[in-house]
């Protein structure tokens, strides 16, 4: 039996990703990471808009920052003017010979390109289409503007999120981006693959942001309705409502996380701070909870994190310190585990759990329109005919690097 994913789990398979920013980038660098071939389509006049987001790499010559570089290593990139008759042409091309297809536009954009999901189908039957946009391909909010922000205030998430009685709290991580829009599209193209060996056809995805998120909120939302109440912010077992399960401050100024739901957890938790009396409060709720967690607030405010954390390290209690993000770097469990490396490139990288153990890291985004020429090359274009297209820009192409 295998080890995790092998890099090579999708060799052979050619995606052209017209997405730019987050959600799509991030699924084409998870199909990159198993060694599918990502061929990044850029606008001609500065490429994807996250190649600019400071900081910037110190290698000028690479056109990228740390934001671009996290989500888009191991792609080539293509300059291509898709405004143009030329630069359409190359892109059937391309799609010709294809198995996906990954794009971010508005719903109808492809179609005023002339690469209508019909106008695909005829192109390459096999093609795997993947939208994905902030509300879906069609409804009463399909052509309208949005953010993560948007999409998961929408799907509610933002109602549970933060203390009650303030404005609910922005969330850190773009939790629609990534896990309503990323990571269901790459699981989808995934199936889409396998179904195409059964099948030989192709298929077109519809990737909702605001309706990945939602479903991630499946036993909330079946619990409120159950029950017939509406959650509290911040009053719900599982957003800081009861004394087992929240963030407490510690006296340097640190946080500590207690999620010590079960009974055998929280008399851990009970016996580590010496307060055997609160073994039955771990659920209280109401005006005794209120007390258990001034007392609880009180015993961790005595001492700094550092030394809850030496306390508990060997108890398997559910206590973890709220660590920063500078702190993640050297952490020993993560390192162990290969998650975390620097690149060639200086930049500090994350492997996400379904790429492979390693070479990961050893692969860095391309500059914008470094591979070009390649790609124009494998389509049979000429070399005369690459320089007309070069001096029309119609295509771009990075100058080889000193």
């Amino acid at each position: 039996m295998l080890s995790g994913l092998p890099a090579d789990t999708f060799r052979g398979i050619t995606v052209v990703d017209l997405s730019r920013l987050l959600p799509g980038p991030f699924c084409t660098m998870l199909l990159a990471d198993l060694g599918a071939r990502v061929i990044k389509i850029e606008g001609p006049d500065g490429g994807d808009y996250a190649r600019w987001y400071p900081p910037r790499t110190d290698d000028h010559a690479a056109g990228y920052g740390a934001f671009f570089a996290s989500v888009n290593r191991g792609k080539e990139s293509l300059g291509l003017d898709l405004k143009s008759p030329e630069g359409l042409e190359v892109l059937r091309k391309l799609l010709m010979r294809a198995d996906v297809l990954v794009e971010s536009f508005r719903p109808g954009v492809l179609e005023r390109l002339g690469l209508g999901i019909d106008a695909l189908r005829a192109l390459n039957p096999q093609l795997i289409v993947c939208s994905i946009s902030g509300y879906g391909q069609d409804g009463p909010l399909a052509l309208r503007a949005g953010h993560d922000l948007n999409y998961v205030a929408l799907a509610g998430v933002l109602s549970l999120a933060g203390p009650a009685g303030h404005p609910p709290a922005v969330i850190p991580v773009q939790v629609a981006d990534l896990a309503g829009g990323a990571i269901y599209a790459a699981f989808s193209i995934a199936a889409a693959l396998f179904h195409r060996t059964r099948h030989f056809a192709g298929t077109h995805i519809d990737i909702s942001m605001t309706e990945g998120v939602l479903s991630l909120l499946g036993p909330v939302v079946a619990m409120n309705e159950a029950e017939g109440h509406r959650p509290v912010r911040g009053g719900e077992m599982l957003t800081g409502g009861i004394p087992c399960y929240r963030n407490y401050a510690t006296a340097d100024g640190r946080y500590l996380s207690v999620g010590a739901l079960e009974a055998k957890f929280w008399s851990q938790v009970c016996t580590a701070i010496g307060r055997p009396d609160l073994l039955t409060d771990g659920y209280a709720s109401g005006e005794r909870g209120a007390r258990v967690h001034a007392d609880l607030e009180a015993v961790f405010a005595a001492k700094t994190l550092a030394e809850w954390s030496a306390i508990f390290a060997p108890i398997d209690a559910c206590v973890e310190p709220v660590r920063e993000l500078h702190e993640l770097v050297e952490d020993a469990h993560f390192r162990a585990r290969g998650a975390i490396a620097k690149g060639p490139d200086g930049l500090v990288a994350l492997r996400p759990p379904t790429s492979p153990g390693t070479g990961w890291s050893e692969r860095v985004a391309p500059r914008l329109g470094e591979q070009t020429r390649a790609i124009l090359r494998d389509l049979g274009v000429t070399t005369d005919e690459v320089e007309s297209l070069l001096a029309s820009k119609v295509v771009t192409a990075a100058e080889s690097p000193a």
